[in-house]
């Protein structure tokens, strides 16, 4: 066991129980800017490691009855389905290992894209309290399938790159029902709902041969506790104290990415 990879999943890990953000945002960029992972193999093994660590915290938020299970359902009819297709059409045109350059610039993106999302919960929720109650009437009619769709977006993203199921897939829920969120069940949402899209992705990139089993494990010897004592703290402490902290890191990060 490395402990340098087990040190780098108790980080990772705490910060998703806390904030339901930090999987794939990341675990990515830290195995192939700081270890060096070849980029396709990182975003496969990230993917497993996501659905492991998430499954533990899922299980925590669960306990304390944080997540809400219809909006979880309605973002996993769109998210494992587009997830599927995804790896299929990579499969068909043998993508699984994508060219360095395209996978670098696609893992940029998505990282700048996640810390702007990150940065964006308190302007969304003041947004939602000004709206008004005829409005928002209307808009409740419309949310099953604007959450359907939002789960089909993120189900391409993390098929491709590993990142988004966390900061993205908040920001949306968020966006999506801001009235109806609390921190806390905002965090249990997103995680519960991560695990099978991270499950199901990890296996299309098993199957396209891009996990590396030994590195999964020296990660999860640090990122199950770390999740654990995460998602404990997420019911005590509020995780937007340390989310402009890592909005700085996942832009310094994407912008490296962007360069290479």
């Amino acid at each position: 066991m490395d402990i340098v990879h087990a040190i780098s999943g108790l980080l990772v890990g705490g910060l998703v129980g806390l904030t339901g953000v930090g999987g794939g945002s990341l675990m990515a960029p830290i195995l192939i800017l700081l270890i060096g992972v070849v980029p396709a193999t990182a975003v496969g093994t990230d993917l497993w490691f996501a659905a492991i660590t998430k499954a533990v915290g899922g299980t925590v938020h669960h306990r304390f009855g944080d997540p809400d299970w219809q909006v979880v359902r309605r973002m996993a009819y769109g998210s494992v389905p587009a997830a599927i297709v995804t790896l299929i059409i990579l499969s068909h045109f043998q993508m699984g290992q994508v060219k360095h350059g395209f996978l670098m610039t696609m893992l940029g993106g998505a990282l700048i894209v996640t810390a702007m999302a990150t940065l964006s919960w308190g302007t969304i929720r003041k947004f939602a309290a000004t709206v008004p109650p005829h409005h928002a009437s209307t808009y409740r009619r419309v949310q099953p399938g604007l959450t359907v769709l939002a789960g089909a977006i993120l189900g391409v993203l993390v098929s491709l790159t590993s990142v988004g199921a966390g900061a993205l897939g908040t920001t949306m829920l968020l966006a999506l029902y801001p009235r109806r969120m609390t921190p806390a069940r905002l965090v249990g949402t997103d995680i519960v709902h991560a695990v099978p899209l991270t499950l199901v992705a990890g296996i299309g990139h098993l199957w396209l041969g891009n996990v590396d089993f030994r590195l999964l494990g020296s990660l999860l010897v640090g990122s199950i506790p770390g999740i654990l004592i995460g998602s404990f703290l997420a019911t005590r402490i509020s995780g937007g104290i340390i989310r402009p902290f890592l909005a700085l890191v996942l832009v310094a990060s994407g912008t490296k990415m962007l360069l290479s």
